[in-house]
């Protein structure tokens, strides 16, 4: 079997992250997201695309939402040159979905639910070590020691957009936009629900069987 190309959906807290390393590591594939493909390509010369930068690095570092248009070359550029993938991060709306449709021909669309209240504990339980960059969780996952990184001894620190209130809107966000591209695979009969809510093992379980049965 050749490697496939799998998009993985989810809100944030979803455990996306997690899932896309475990289908990394089984199927010998690029991760690509967003974000890493925007860090890699920040030099890209854009000056057709007619926008207000000749790069994205332009728009990055003056603070600015990368539009559309240049998300959309830097993903397609990183799918051409990528020998399987998983895509996670993008599509974030319905006219991304639709050029997705246009560049590349997806193997499985796979969505990871999980319960709101879920995701608001995940997200906001989260801590991080203002010294090394290492993540803990104040259930799943703590610290030794309350509060001290166990590798560093750095203090752990929650993020500004893990405190709840952040936590509520970027979901608000999310189902704003990213409804509809939900809707634009299920529609299709090509959306795969993964129950995202158990440990990560058993959703590994569950989206591992689902991409099997896929490809």
């Amino acid at each position: 079997m050749s490697q496939p190309n799998i998009l993985l959906l989810g809100p944030p807290g979803a455990g996306k992250g997690t899932q896309s390393s475990n289908i990394v590591e089984e199927y010998g594939v690029d991760h690509v997201t967003t974000g890493d493909a925007l860090r890699s390509n920040k030099g890209m010369d854009i000056s057709d695309l007619d926008v207000e930068y000749d790069t994205p690095g332009g728009f990055m570092d003056a603070g600015e939402l990368v539009p559309d248009e240049v998300v959309n070359e830097i993903v397609k550029t990183a799918l051409q040159e990528a020998d399987g993938y998983v895509l996670d991060g993008y599509p974030r709306n319905l006219d991304q979905a639709k050029y997705l449709d246009e560049i590349t021909e997806l193997d499985v669309v796979a969505l990871l639910e999980v319960p709101r209240e879920e995701l608001v504990e995940r997200l906001t339980g989260r801590r991080i070590c203002d010294e090394c960059g290492t993540n803990y969780h104040v259930e799943f996952s703590p610290p030794e020691e309350a509060g001290v990184c166990d590798k560093c001894g750095g203090e752990l620190i929650q993020r500004d957009d893990d405190t709840e209130e952040t936590v509520r809107e970027r979901l608000n966000v999310f189902d704003e936009n990213t409804q509809p591209v939900i809707d634009h695979y299920d529609i299709r009969d090509d959306l795969v629900r993964i129950d995202g809510e158990g440990a990560p093992d058993e959703v590994w379980e569950e989206l591992h069987a689902a991409i099997e049965d896929e490809v």
